[in-house]
């Protein structure tokens, strides 16, 4: 049985002590992932399939300012959202 096209298994990792995971060199190498970039780290709760989910700071914010065009908010609201965003952006350049 092969997997769905796109879709990748990366193999088991393990969590340390102090809550830290190795991303595997391939799914690194695959996203282009390197060390000191920042990941938003997202979860859900709700069964049947509760999980967390990593995914670059950058392409996050990307994301959310797109809903923000498009989504139909207060301008307090995306004023608000914008300031979040702006700041994740600012750490994620001291970071870089």
């Amino acid at each position: 049985m092969s997997s769905p096209k796109d879709k990748h298994l990366f193999g088991l990792v393990k969590v340390g002590e102090r809550g830290q995971v190795v991303i595997p060199k391939k799914a690194r190498d695959l996203f282009g992932i390197k060390s000191g970039d920042s990941m938003m780290v997202l979860g859900n709760e709700a069964d049947p399939f509760p999980g967390i989910a990593l995914i670059k700071n950058d392409i996050y914010v990307e994301l959310i300012e797109r809903l923000m065009a498009t989504s139909d908010v207060s301008d307090a609201e995306k004023e608000f959202v914008r300031d979040i965003l702006d700041a994740q952006k600012s750490v994620d350049n001291d970071g870089s």
